[in-house]
Protein backbone atom coordinates (compact mmCIF):
# COMPACT_ATOMS: atom_id res chain seq x y z
CA UNK A 1 0.00 0.00 0.00
CA UNK A 2 1.31 3.45 -0.82
CA UNK A 3 1.58 6.24 1.68
CA UNK A 4 0.31 9.79 1.43
CA UNK A 5 1.78 13.03 2.66
CA UNK A 6 0.02 16.23 3.54
CA UNK A 7 1.54 19.33 2.01
CA UNK A 8 0.96 22.97 1.25
CA UNK A 9 1.88 24.30 -2.17
CA UNK A 10 2.49 28.05 -2.05
CA UNK A 11 1.94 29.77 -5.38
CA UNK A 12 2.75 33.32 -6.47
CA UNK A 13 1.04 34.48 -9.66
CA UNK A 14 2.97 37.44 -11.06
CA UNK A 15 1.30 37.35 -14.47
CA UNK A 16 -2.35 36.46 -15.01
CA UNK A 17 -1.60 35.54 -18.62
CA UNK A 18 -1.38 31.82 -17.84
CA UNK A 19 -3.94 31.51 -15.02
CA UNK A 20 -6.20 29.33 -17.16
CA UNK A 21 -3.35 26.79 -17.47
CA UNK A 22 -2.91 26.90 -13.67
CA UNK A 23 -6.63 26.34 -13.05
CA UNK A 24 -6.65 23.41 -15.48
CA UNK A 25 -3.77 21.77 -13.59
CA UNK A 26 -5.45 22.30 -10.24
CA UNK A 27 -8.64 20.72 -11.61
CA UNK A 28 -6.70 17.69 -12.88
CA UNK A 29 -5.41 17.03 -9.35
CA UNK A 30 -8.72 17.96 -7.68
CA UNK A 31 -9.30 14.55 -6.11
CA UNK A 32 -6.20 15.07 -3.93
CA UNK A 33 -6.80 18.71 -3.01
CA UNK A 34 -8.16 19.36 0.49
CA UNK A 35 -8.65 23.09 -0.06
CA UNK A 36 -7.28 26.20 -1.66
CA UNK A 37 -7.10 29.87 -0.81
CA UNK A 38 -6.26 32.83 -3.00
CA UNK A 39 -5.41 36.34 -1.91
CA UNK A 40 -4.99 39.19 -4.39
CA UNK A 41 -2.29 41.69 -3.48
CA UNK A 42 -3.65 44.47 -5.66
CA UNK A 43 -1.08 47.14 -4.82
CA UNK A 44 1.72 44.81 -5.98
CA UNK A 45 -0.21 43.29 -8.87
CA UNK A 46 0.29 39.70 -7.73
CA UNK A 47 -1.95 36.92 -6.46
CA UNK A 48 -0.93 34.58 -3.66
CA UNK A 49 -2.41 31.09 -3.48
CA UNK A 50 -2.06 28.13 -1.18
CA UNK A 51 -3.20 24.62 -1.93
CA UNK A 52 -3.56 22.00 0.81
CA UNK A 53 -3.09 18.51 -0.62
CA UNK A 54 -3.18 14.92 0.68
CA UNK A 55 -1.52 12.63 -1.86
CA UNK A 56 1.45 10.36 -2.55
CA UNK A 57 4.66 12.38 -2.64
CA UNK A 58 5.18 11.79 -6.37
CA UNK A 59 1.75 13.29 -7.11
CA UNK A 60 2.52 16.34 -4.97
CA UNK A 61 5.90 16.75 -6.67
CA UNK A 62 4.32 16.42 -10.11
CA UNK A 63 1.70 19.10 -9.42
CA UNK A 64 4.20 21.49 -7.83
CA UNK A 65 6.70 20.97 -10.65
CA UNK A 66 4.11 21.54 -13.37
CA UNK A 67 2.82 24.68 -11.66
CA UNK A 68 6.37 26.03 -11.27
CA UNK A 69 7.04 25.58 -14.99
CA UNK A 70 4.18 27.88 -15.98
CA UNK A 71 5.57 31.25 -17.08
CA UNK A 72 4.84 34.04 -14.59
CA UNK A 73 4.00 31.60 -11.77
CA UNK A 74 6.24 30.35 -8.93
CA UNK A 75 5.58 27.43 -6.56
CA UNK A 76 7.18 25.99 -3.43
CA UNK A 77 6.04 23.05 -1.34
CA UNK A 78 6.16 22.37 2.40
CA UNK A 79 5.52 18.80 3.58
CA UNK A 80 4.23 17.31 6.80
CA UNK A 81 6.75 14.96 8.39
CA UNK A 82 4.02 12.36 8.90
CA UNK A 83 3.02 9.69 6.39
CA UNK A 84 -0.50 8.33 6.15
CA UNK A 85 -2.01 5.25 4.51
CA UNK A 86 -2.87 6.00 0.90
CA UNK A 87 -6.34 5.60 -0.50
CA UNK A 88 -6.99 4.04 -3.86
CA UNK A 89 -8.14 6.72 -6.28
Amino acid sequence: MSTNRIAIIGIIVESTENVEQLNTLISEYGSYIIGRMGVPHRSRGVNIMSIAIDAPQDIINALSGKVGKIEGISAKTAYSKMEYPGESK
